[in-house]
């Protein structure tokens, strides 16, 4: 029995998302794509320090994170960072043109979106339920 269930315009997205991406005309089209399916909170930084100010002052629940960003070439530090914060961590979409630069165990941490992306996949991977802990990732290896 196939158990995949198609995601909706009527699934939850969460309702503060940070976007770290340094282009910003695909920031500004990320930022449109998620307000228009009905994120009340978007947050876009353009650097390591934006996204770091941006962590301390309010944990959203989920990231869109380039990985090259223009100040650091390794935003795979933000989402070392970010896991610390234990089972309640925002959810991870690394977006980034070279993925094999993404050490595997971060990437596990997350989606991965191979740029340019169509901002619909996007909405419908932020629908999806946070999978949490070995369970729930095994689970999901083996659906």
């Amino acid at each position: 029995m196939n158990k995949t269930r198609s995601k909706s315009k009527s699934d939850p997205l969460p309702q503060r998302v940070l976007i770290v991406e340094d282009d910003a005309v695909l920031g500004l089209s990320i930022e449109q794509a998620l307000e228009d399916a009905g994120v009340s909170d978007v947050r876009i930084c353009p650097t390591t320090d934006a996204a770091l100010a941006a962590l301390r002052n309010q944990a959203p629940d989920a990231i869109v994170l380039d990985v090259h960003l223009a100040d650091r070439d390794d935003g795979w530090a933000i989402a070392e960072l970010v896991q610390t914060l234990g089972p309640q961590a925002p959810r991870i979409i690394f977006s980034t043109g070279m993925p094999q630069d993404i050490p595997t165990d971060i990437a596990a941490q997350g989606c991965v979106l191979v740029k340019p992306y169509d901002a619909i996949t996007l909405v419908d991977l932020l629908r999806e339920p946070k999978r949490r802990g070995i369970i729930s990732r095994l689970r999901g290896a083996l659906s």
